[in-house]
């Protein structure tokens, strides 16, 4: 018999996986994507879009399709999603495993004000300059849409409101190259980067160092107590793949 895993996805550590999880004998992956972007790039295996209604329709669904392991590979700030994957996996008895990439750290010649929120962020702002390149996609404008700076904004897919009145928009897919970068700020005369912990390689952050730009970056939120933290695809199929053994019948 098949035994399920779902993968909160959206990243692309989590399509990694779900490739991984393809392969493996009587493992069928489901990944679940938020739906937030127009035209995702899709996962190998089953796929879900759209939420699940809450943590406890999630349980729900993990009792109702024999799941063995929940690996929540979602943005480092997805932080409503792992809370209910934390709760819903405990209520259901599944194991979970979360699965992200490490932070970044400032290294020689960089410039960085680190805040807790996107809140702290436009009320930091000011001190540090006056036109900003925004990297904190769409669901993060709104922190900033009473500020009378100039913002130069990046998204996947064009941001609605409430956002900055003085608002220039790139429509734009990663990665991007550290020249392309460069080119973006000087282009825009841009003086202070605004950006996520996201992790994961950053040619913005090399682009600002090597141009002299400050970064104004928003730390990441707190995992859920007692979360069982990987960082890398490898151990996370590790997990899976030691879970899904133990559920194995015996012969």
């Amino acid at each position: 018999m098949e035994r399920t895993v779902l993968v909160l996805g959206g990243t692309g550590e989590a399509r990694r996986l779900a490739e991984a999880l393809v392969g493996e004998p009587g493992v069928h992956v489901v990944s679940s994507l938020a739906g937030r972007v127009r035209e995702p790039a899709l996962p190998p295996g089953e796929v879900r879009i759209g939420g699940f209604g809450g943590p406890d329709a999630l349980a729900a669904w993990l009792v109702a399709r024999h799941a063995v392991a929940v690996v929540d590979a979602t943005h480092p700030f997805a932080a409503r999603m792992s809370a209910h994957a934390a709760a819903a996996t405990g209520a259901a008895g599944v194991p979970l495993v979360v699965l992200r990439r490490p932070g970044w750290t400032p290294g020689p010649g960089d410039a960085w004000t680190v805040v807790d929120s996107l809140a702290d962020a436009a009320r930091r702002l000011p001190e540090l300059g006056e036109r900003a390149f925004l990297t904190t996609g769409r669901g993060g404008l709104a922190a900033f849409a009473a500020s009378e700076l100039w913002f130069l904004v990046r998204s996947v897919d064009p941001p609605g409101p409430p956002a900055p009145r003085r608002m220039h928009v790139v429509l734009g897919r990663g990665p991007f190259t550290v020249d392309d970068e460069r080119a973006l700020l000087r282009a825009h005369a841009i003086d202070v980067l605004v950006t996520k912990d996201s992790g994961g390689p950053a040619a913005k952050l090399e682009a600002a160092r090597a141009e002299g730009v400050p970064v104004l970056v928003v730390a990441r939120p707190p995992l859920p107590p007692g979360a069982d933290v990987v960082d890398t695809v490898e151990a996370a199929l590790a997990r899976v793949r030691d879970t899904v053994a133990r559920c194995a019948p015996s012969t």
